[in-house]
């Protein structure tokens, strides 16, 4: 489905905020609304790192000793980023958006972009959010979205194209898109196509509506937007995350702590898409700070090269793609292979056609046994006994029973075969 994109349409639902109500927007514009997980937040003691359960599942201090994502901007498409929230004091470079689409940046209207962000780069600072990539900068843009409902600021906010242009013609290296909607606009694949010429990786949430509609969702469906689904400390994709053949990686997306509000005086628990393609995009900040000067191509490949997954590479799932991100594994790697430098490592779903160069070997292993069978016949990913013995979790080494997905009743697994169909 393709459509225009007038000025005045509201371009985005945030795939976070988990039990927010849908909001319908009147006709003229379109139906575009916040997208709900189903999953109502609650609140989270003062210690909110403690809450950050991934961290420790990832082994982000082992990380962080090679790499804290030093030198990399991600530029954060969203509800505006609060500078002054304590984590992200001296993180968001504030005068990186040239004029046309720096409106608002630093005044987040609803608390969404500024939790990205921190998850992203926060430092932890007064006991907030402490980000998987706290060495990089956060460049704020503020995109249309339901939330933005006065006139005024419709006009001057620019639209989600506009936006990915201007990052485009930025140092910034990575683009972050915790939103969704479920049109195609020509004008946004267009600015995409822009900014993947322009050598910058991006990703973006596929969207919680799993348990309704699961309709198809985008920016995470353009061609080279890398998709992220969201999974739970197991391993296992969340109900409510959205599945089909544009998803290309799974990420940690439950009970995540995230600002309450605007506010900025408390967090709660949040579960969502949102959260999966901020702490996926801080993965590639990790590994492209420890080589600068690899390619996107290098960062996303190697990224897909040790995902956590027991399933053939060359079969991703329509759950959690190529696997869950696991950066320390190519951090740990000093010897990994990145592959081509101009090679898409998502070519054939991009362009129809199959990688110029040969896949990349790496040191990290995943089982060579075919997946087991579960009940109707769906199949699940099960644990990989070639991991190395001092990874302790499935976010390091893929655990057992790792991405079951089970709704009304029926166990639901990760399907194969789905890109070449």
């Amino acid at each position: 489905m393709t459509g225009t994109s007038p000025r005045g349409r509201m371009t985005a639902h945030f795939a976070g905020r988990a039990g927010r109500p849908v909001m319908t927007v009147c006709a003229a514009f379109g139906a575009f609304a916040i997208v709900s997980s189903g999953l109502a937040p609650s609140a989270v003691a003062a210690d909110v790192q403690s809450k950050q359960w991934y961290l420790d599942a990832m082994d982000a201090d082992a990380m962080w000793k090679v790499s804290t994502g030093k030198g990399i901007k991600i530029a954060v498409l969203d509800t505006g980023v609060n500078p002054d929230s304590p984590s992200l004091q001296g993180q968001v470079v504030v005068d990186d958006p040239s004029a046309a689409v720096s409106y608002n940046a630093t005044k987040d209207y609803e608390g969404h972009g500024t939790s990205m962000a921190a998850l992203i780069a926060g430092t932890g600072a007064g006991g907030g959010l402490k980000g998987l990539a706290p060495g990089a900068k956060i460049v704020p843009y503020r995109v249309l979205a339901s939330g933005v409902k006065d006139s005024a600021d419709k006009e001057k906010t620019p639209t989600t194209a506009e936006a990915i242009r201007a990052v485009a013609d930025s140092d910034a290296r990575i683009i972050n898109m915790s939103f969704g909607d479920d049109i195609m606009y020509p004008e946004e694949a267009a600015a995409v196509k822009y900014a993947q010429s322009k050598g910058k990786l991006m990703f973006s949430a596929t969207g919680n509506d799993a348990k309704t509609k699961n309709f198809i969702g985008y920016p995470a469906a353009y061609p080279y937007v890398v998709g992220v689904s969201a999974a739970d400390e197991s391993g296992t994709v969340a109900k409510f995350s959205e599945h089909g053949d544009y998803v290309d990686l799974g990420a940690p997306g439950t009970d995540i702590p995230e600002w309450c509000d605007a506010t900025f005086k408390s967090y709660c628990t949040d579960s969502g898409t949102s959260a999966a393609s901020a702490i996926a995009s801080a993965s590639a900040a990790l590994i492209w700070s420890a080589h600068p000067d690899w390619t996107a191509n290098q960062v996303l490949r190697t990224l897909i090269d040790t995902a956590g997954r027991d399933w053939p590479k060359d079969e991703p799932s329509n759950y959690l793609g190529y696997g869950l991100v696991r950066p320390r594994r190519v951090l740990a790697d000093a010897d990994i292979n990145p592959g081509s430098a101009a090679s898409d490592p998502l070519s054939y779903e991009n362009v129809g056609t199959e990688e110029s160069s040969t896949s990349p070997s790496t040191s990290a292993s995943t089982s060579s046994q075919a997946p087991k069978d579960t009940s109707g016949g769906a199949t699940a990913a099960a644990g990989s006994s070639s991991e190395s013995s001092d990874d302790t979790t499935m976010w390091v080494a893929l655990g057992a029973a790792a991405a079951v997905l089970v709704i009304g009743g029926g166990a639901f697994a990760v399907i194969r075969s789905r890109r070449r169909a």
